[in-house]
């Protein structure tokens, strides 16, 4: 009997990670058992393979088919072995530049001729380097990704080389049916996540006339289109009291998630909006009082609030964001980011950042991980000071740290996000003091306490 893989199935093996798939359209392999994958580097069409019960389990889960001898898989499907660690997403901006001038964003129009953006001859050299190296999908940002000249021969360019677009982020202004369209042309069904903050503040914030109205057509097309839709939300003490109602506004339209973001202390913020920034327990507060306001709404839109919680309202359930490892059983060999471990920050400088959020700060600071113009990705994943970072544990990171070395919360934690680590202490291996001021003032408490009645996914036993 003779076998092939099937065409949503990929074989792969990476330095510590020898055995695994991808499957089509997924963006994290998954492993596989010595059997299984033995076996399923056998299902060429060439190999003549004696019909099983191992056989017809995975021809039942959709890993092979039957065919005639000489049916080989399709290019992407075969075994590709790589001697680097497992990366399997890439976060890139494409360009630094924007036709909106957000009062928050480094990234403003006014900055614009100071931006940077990638060549298209660079950016298509940049995705055959990732093909090689077997990542599987793409985050694609900015700036605002849609103004690149070339934005839809990228988003092709991806798409030739059997890998996917996962998530892109946008404003909205650029997207029409001809993008939509072209997208389900090719094949691209990302999570299309556009910012919006709030109704009545969006053109004040986007320093637009007419941003808001634009942006809110934008979704709808979107939605319309079966596209789906993440609204991105900036909070702060001037759209406060917008808040909820912009999110019954979204609920009634069909977007299915909301983020909320605290606006966080940047220099241009701090010039265009004075003492508007929540403080830490103040945004928590705010959050909290929504989030048991949302929970008696009846909406049923999924709520993720930065750094703190998310809510889902289908399931009548929440996790609360600061923790991270509710059994307190975490592993020593875990990385300090699970985000930043499986997803390569490029920025429009083709710098290498562990975290495009963070992009700023780094260069600000002068620190220089790595740069894809400089120095081929492979090699990058293979040693360099990007590995380094994005690869230290948590025992490293304790240890590190006295304060989190201390702290009898830090198996909930983990040491929160180490980007707000060092953003808050100025250390770049210093504590996530929101997530101190969480555990050690309540806050835990009082997030079980205002959404009792829904199933806490997080529950911690102290």
């Amino acid at each position: 009997m003779y076998y092939r893989l099937s065409e949503n199935i990929a074989l792969r093996s990476w330095k510590f990670i020898p055995r695994a798939y991808y499957l089509k359209n997924d963006g994290f392999a998954k492993g596989l058992g010595k059997e299984e994958f033995d076996l399923l580097l056998l299902c060429d069409g060439e190999h003549d393979i004696p019909e099983s019960n191992l056989t017809n389990d995975l021809e039942q889960r959709g890993f092979i088919e039957k065919c005639r001898q000489g049916d080989h898989p399709c290019e992407w499907s075969k075994h590709k072995s790589y001697e680097h660690r497992y990366f399997p997403k890439m976060n890139i901006m494409i360009t630094g530049k924007c036709n909106y001038n957000c009062l928050h964003c480094f990234n403003a129009a006014d900055n614009a001729p100071i931006m940077t953006e990638w060549s298209y001859e660079d950016i298509v050299d940049l995705l055959s380097q990732a093909q090689g190296c077997g990542i599987q999908s793409f985050t694609i940002t900015g700036g605002e990704p849609m103004v690149h000249p070339r934005f839809m021969d990228i988003v092709r360019e991806i798409y030739k080389r059997d890998m996917f677009i996962e998530e892109l982020n946008t404003n909205g202004f650029f997207i029409n049916q001809k993008v939509l369209d072209e997208f389900a042309e090719i094949g691209c069904d990302p999570l299309i996540k556009i910012s919006f903050d709030g109704i009545g503040c969006h053109d004040w914030m986007r320093d637009r006339k007419g941003a808001e109205q634009c942006t809110l057509a934008a979704m709808q097309l979107c939605i319309d289109n079966g596209f789906r839709v993440m609204v991105q939300t900036q909070v702060h003490r001037r759209n406060l009291h917008t808040i909820f109602p912009t999110v019954e506004k979204l609920d009634s339209m069909g977007v299915s998630t909301t983020r909320l973001i605290r606006t966080t202390e940047a220099p241009r913020w701090n010039d265009n909006a004075p003492d508007s920034c929540l403080g830490i327990e103040e945004y928590y507060g705010e959050m909290l009082d929504f989030a048991e306001k949302y929970k008696n709404s009846g909406m049923k839109m999924e709520i993720m609030i930065w750094q703190f919680m998310q809510l889902y309202p289908r399931s009548r359930s929440y996790q609360l964001e600061p923790v991270r490892c509710p059994d307190g059983e975490y592993k020593a060999t875990d990385p300090i980011c699970k985000g930043t471990r499986g997803l390569i920050g490029v920025t429009s400088s083709k710098d290498v950042v562990p975290c495009l959020q963070m992009s700023g700060y780094y260069e600000e600071h002068g620190i220089h991980l790595g740069n894809l113009g400089e120095t081929p990705l492979k090699e990058l994943l293979t040693g360099s000071d990007y590995l380094t970072e994005v690869c230290m544990n948590l025992h490293k990171f304790r240890k590190a740290n006295k304060k989190c070395d201390e702290c009898k919360y830090f198996r909930w934690c983990c040491g929160g996000c180490p980007a707000l680590g060092w953003l808050f202490s100025g250390d770049k291996r210093g504590a996530d003091l929101t997530k101190c001021l969480f555990y050690e003032h309540g806050w835990y408490e009082k997030c079980v306490k205002a959404l009792g009645g829904w199933h806490n996914l997080t529950e911690i036993e102290k």
